[in-house]
């Protein structure tokens, strides 16, 4: 698994497309429809905790692509 990897469905020009990470995502979208990151399997380190933390920024990150 790499950083990044889940399932992530945008709105592309009027399209529907799923990606499966995160870096692949266009720099401009309509909207965000799913935002689904795969956490590192458990038991979690540190290193894994401190990275599920940066979801919900991540998130916020994309939603500022969004094209209004």
């Amino acid at each position: 698994m790499a950083k990044g990897d889940g399932e992530y469905i945008i709105l592309v020009n009027g399209r529907v497309k799923t990606y499966t990470n995160w870096e692949d995502l266009p720099s401009s979208f309509e909207n965000i429809i799913k935002f689904n990151p795969t956490p590192p399997p458990s038991p979690h380190t540190k290193e894994d905790h401190d990275y599920i933390e940066t979801f919900d920024k991540k998130l916020h990150e994309l939603m500022d692509r969004e094209e209004e």
